[in-house]
């Protein structure tokens, strides 16, 4: 999708036809107590509802074929030549910067990038552990790569993930199933106590348990990014969090999409990001589910979709 606004709506003054956007699943109304602080980018009216399925203003769908209503998909419908969605949803970005490379900055790849550079925050020469080498693992490799980070362990239970991983910053890579204790004892034994941060990008509650568990004492701070099933729980001792470590969750990267993605698609444009090597497929929309099994068979990162003429 080429992402460029073909018509605005009454009352919409923040856009114009021919705008770039970025069209994102959450949204930024900047007028809730969330999208005023500047800790929060979890917006009361535009946050993500996989089941709202039409627009907020009226309640109905602006789709419809042979006179049968087409529900809206997480806010966005994207996989349509042309759509609508609400201003909060979309944000504006340089009209330089080439729409079939920075689209994949809409998702997944600026939650994970986020999720290391805004919540966990790596020092510079700081030891930081990654569970869960898919695309937003990797982004969030990226991020640590970016802060300067000195050692990145990549955690996967797929051995092939780690010649990709390389080309993210990653320096060691640990496979749980290749040890017969827990890989948070595996990692503290390598790090010397534990890594000073850790990102888990799988919502597997297990690796959640191991990531919280692997970060120093003291000063260590793990970072949940994956989502888990509803009914998942995990525990873990109360002394871990009396010992100094820190739990923290995070939702798209904590970025608020209008204010921030500007700025991220800005790295980009710096050379100080590298999107590319994120895109491994390219198809006509006419191949849409190819683009979906590469995805479950864990065999691409993203897949651009062209619309055809």
């Amino acid at each position: 999708m080429l992402n460029i606004v073909e018509s605005v709506g009454e009352g919409v003054t923040d856009l114009a036809p021919g705008d770039h956007v970025l069209p994102v699943f959450t949204g930024e109304c900047k007028e809730c107590a969330h999208c005023k602080s500047e800790e929060s980018n979890m917006c009361d009216l535009l946050r993500i509802n996989v089941d709202r399925g039409v627009m907020i203003g009226d309640g109905k769908s602006r789709f419809s074929i042979n006179g049968q209503p087409i529900f809206h998909f997480v806010g966005t419908s994207t996989f349509s030549e042309y759509t609508v969605i609400h201003d909060g949803c979309l944000a504006k970005i340089n009209p330089e910067a080439p729409l079939d490379k920075v689209c994949v900055l809409s998702c997944g790849i600026s939650t994970g990038l986020g999720a290391t550079l805004n919540v966990a925050k790596p020092a510079k020469g700081s030891t930081v552990a990654i569970f869960g080498l898919g695309a937003v693992g990797l982004a969030a490799m990226e991020g640590a790569r970016l802060a300067g980070a000195s050692r990145i362990i990549g955690v996967d239970v797929n051995p092939a993930k780690y010649e990709q991983a390389k080309k993210f910053g990653c320096t060691d890579f640990v496979n749980p199933k290749d040890h017969n204790k827990p890989v948070q004892e595996v990692l503290i034994e390598m790090t010397n106590g534990g890594v000073d941060r850790s990102v888990e990008c799988t919502g597997n509650v297990n690796a959640m348990i191991s990531a919280f568990e692997c970060v120093h004492d003291g000063w260590g701070v793990a970072v949940l990014v994956g989502v888990p099933h509803r009914e998942d729980q995990f525990k873990t001792h109360p002394m871990n969090f009396l010992n100094e470590k820190t739990l923290k969750g995070t939702f798209f990267g904590n970025y608020k999409p209008r204010t921030d993605l500007p700025n991220v698609v800005e790295m980009y444009m710096k050379k100080e990001l590298e999107v590319e090597k994120f895109i491994t497929h390219s198809v006509p929309f006419s191949e849409i589910n190819t683009a979906f099994d590469l995805m479950l068979k864990g065999e691409g990162l993203r897949c651009i979709m062209r619309m055809e003429e």
